[in-house]
């Protein structure tokens, strides 16, 4: 089932040692993945379009206005 605009997370990625696939300073969906964040990782749409588990450490959460939500969604 695909989560709404609003459901959505959004993460800054603030470091991405040895990932090719994050890149600096994006904005990224997350999905809700509990034992993965009790593990310390979140699982994340990379740039190869799959979802993959990153240290929490590289990311912030972020608040998006909906017309930002909308831009980055249509990415």
């Amino acid at each position: 089932m695909k989560q709404s605009i609003e459901d959505q997370d959004y993460l800054l990625c603030i470091r991405n040692s040895e990932c090719e696939d994050l890149i600096l300073h994006k904005v990224y969906h997350s999905i809700p993945d509990a034992k993965a964040e009790r593990e310390g990782f979140l699982r994340v749409i990379d740039e190869s379009g799959e979802d993959y588990l990153y240290p929490q450490t590289y990311f912030t959460k972020v608040h998006l206005s909906r017309k930002a939500q909308e831009a980055v969604s249509a990415a």
